[in-house]
């Protein structure tokens, strides 16, 4: 069987830092109504190693190497908040503000019960959230 899931594509290691690491806090320039399951795709695009954001990123992840191309864990969407000066000031956690861009006019994206998947999927990426026919023994 199969059944139809929402994907969210992030670059790596933004993708894997919600997967293994510590980030539960997705922040967008846009908002969503939705909330529930959403996979964490990670995009094709391979990072960037000569970028100092991205190395000190990849290190939250200790021999972790970039999976790019593959949906993979689970969580639940379970708000989108915007980043109003009230919600800036109550972010005080250094490391959710690393893997972030967190700024006036932003949505912030919590993320919660976080699943890694037994085995990551192959799927190609889209822009925003998108649709993805995932086998039953993936959910």
């Amino acid at each position: 069987m199969e059944s139809t899931v929402k994907v969210l594509s992030l670059k790596e290691p933004w993708a894997s830092l919600i997967a293994f690491g510590p980030k539960r806090i997705e922040t967008r320039s846009w908002r969503t109504r939705y909330r529930g399951p959403l996979y964490i795709h990670a995009s094709a695009a391979r990072p960037s190693r000569s970028d100092p954001h991205i190395r000190e990123l990849s290190e939250l992840l200790p021999g972790r190497e970039p999976a790019c191309g593959l949906i993979l864990c689970r969580c639940l969407l379970t708000g989108c908040v915007p980043m109003d000066e009230e919600f800036l000031s109550s972010m005080t956690d250094p490391t959710e503000r690393l893997c972030g861009e967190y700024a006036p006019g932003r949505f912030a994206w919590l993320l919660g019960d976080v699943q890694v998947l037994s085995e990551p999927v192959p799927a190609k990426g889209r822009l925003g959230i998108w649709t993805f026919t995932l086998p039953d023994s993936q959910l």
